[in-house]
This record gives structure tokens, sequence and C-alpha cells, in this order.
């Protein structure tokens, strides 16, 4: 099982994947903001979502998994 991990610590702004979507390698998932700068996260494995482990407004910490893919 393919997870898209946080590429640095920050808070969740946007979450762009939806439950059941088929994902494509490079596409952005998440967007987080860290020291006032957005950063999109994107896929580095294409999938379908199966789960999406967190929040609009939740803090993650660096490689925390955001997304399960299968």
């Amino acid at each position: 099982m393919a997870q898209v991990k946080s590429t640095m610590a920050g808070v969740v702004l946007a979450i762009h994947a939806q439950l059941g979507e088929r994902i494509e390698v490079g596409q952005d998932v998440i967007l987080l903001e860290s020291m006032k700068m957005e950063i999109p996260i994107q896929a580095e494995v294409a999938g379908t979502v199966k789960e999406i482990k967190v929040q609009v407004g939740d803090f993650v910490e660096d490689g925390a998994a955001l997304i399960e893919l299968e």
C-alpha cells in the first residue's frame, strides 16, 4: 500500500484529493503552510485514494502519512 507523505512539518491548508479518486504521479494532493509559505505536496506514486489521514487545520510532522493509496 502506497502513501503520500509530508515533506516538511506544517499545517494542512487544503486537501485536493477525494476518497476513491485516481491520483497520478506529480499531482498536487495536499497544500501545507510552513513558515508562512504554501507548499504543495505531490503524489510520488499513482493510485486510488483509500484513506485521507488528515483534515484542514491539522499540524503534521515531516514524513507523516497524509493519504493512503491502493
